[in-house]
């Protein structure tokens, strides 16, 4: 073939391409919605208002969800007697148990590992002394809190804490803004490091008795490279699925941190799950006004966590989404009978969806 005729078949195969991403995209956002909106249906207790959450997970089983909630506001700094981590009975709404009252600063990723215990991360720090809150907390301070992964028994009991307690940095048991965690079957821990724009922007892995392992990961664009690490989940594969929100993409990886695929059709992931192997990811932050993903659509996608093509779509109830703070669920899970949570940080709730 000639120079030329190269040159013409390329670009008719990049057009075709481009064209082809456009109907994808597309697909995305208008994929059918065949779910039906319950809001107002878990009751903390005492009548206390929900604050913002962006952390749900089941119980093994399913049938039990475990919340972490931000002390009725989007902070649980100076609400040390307020509880953060609750069980509920998804049928009833009933809260069934409560704990965590004085542990945390900021919850924000929650996950339950096969033997039923809750693992909750506290992305932001508080030191102990009112007159320095609003600091990042460099320095060791034992009467502070943040920037810590805790693990509790399903009774409440606290069983281990990684990181150094109110400390930010980067170090094998040093975090800043620990997102999310997620615990594999054979115990190992992952944790994603770095919530925001100047975090870490890493993935660290541990032994199941909190052991360093290894890390990987830095700030960028290219593959295995991060902005603003926000969730994980593992397929029937063993593969982990990073949200990559600040790059509005979800990467794979092996549990050696070998990247597999970079995945756009889920929009930019603040929340992940996984459930027989279709991956529910929630998009709260897809908005034209920041430059972040514009032409996507919030809400939560569900699709095929093995082609990556989404079937069905959420969407987001904020009528002008482009000119909105965050909105739509953070956080999302799904139950044993297969009805979705989304976890809302700006409107302070935790909607359930089942089919119609």
């Amino acid at each position: 073939m000639s120079h030329a005729g190269r040159v013409g078949f390329t670009l008719i195969a990049f057009v075709a391409a481009v064209a082809m991403f456009g109907v994808a995209a597309e697909a995305q956002n208008y994929a059918p919605n065949p779910y039906e909106t319950i809001d107002g249906w878990a009751k903390l207790p005492g009548g206390r208002a929900w604050g913002s959450t962006s952390a749900v997970y089941p119980t093994p089983d399913g049938k039990y969800l475990w919340v972490a909630e931000r002390c009725g506001v989007n902070s649980c700094v100076g609400k040390d007697d307020m509880d953060t981590v609750f069980k509920f009975d998804p049928k009833t709404g009933e809260c069934l148990k409560a704990f965590g009252a004085g542990l945390f600063a900021w919850p924000h990723g929650i996950h339950v590992d096969y033997d039923g215990n809750v693992w909750v991360t506290d992305a932001r720090c508080v030191p102990s002394d009112p007159e320095e809150r609003g600091s990042r907390c460099l320095s060791a301070d034992k009467g502070g809190k943040g920037h810590q992964i805790h693990k509790f028994s399903p009774e409440g009991e606290l069983l281990m804490s990684l990181g150094t307690k109110a400390v930010a940095g980067q170090g094998k048991y040093i975090f800043d803004g620990p997102s999310d965690v997620l615990v594999a079957p054979n115990g190992d821990i992952f944790v994603v490091d770095g919530h925001g724009a100047g975090g870490n922007n890493r993935v660290v892995k541990y032994k199941s008795d909190g052991t360093y392992i290894m890390e990987w990961g830095t700030t960028g664009k290219e593959n295995g490279e991060f902005r603003d690490p926000h969730a994980l989940a593992l397929d029937s594969e063993g593969r982990l699925f990073v949200g990559d929100r600040g790059n509005a993409r979800t990467q794979i990886f092996d549990q050696e941190g070998k990247h597999i695929a970079t995945w756009t059709s889920f929009g930019r992931p603040s929340g992940l799950f996984i459930k027989d192997d279709i991956l529910y990811s929630a998009d709260s932050e897809s908005n034209a006004t920041w430059g972040a993903n514009p032409g996507w659509k919030r809400g939560i996608r569900v699709g095929s966590a093995k082609t990556g093509f989404v079937t069905a779509f959420i969407p987001d109830p904020e009528p002008d989404p482009d000119n909105a703070g965050t909105t739509a669920a953070e956080g999302v899970a799904v139950d044993a009978d297969g009805n979705i949570y989304g976890a809302e940080v700006g409107p302070k709730s935790l909607k359930k969806y089942v089919k119609k």
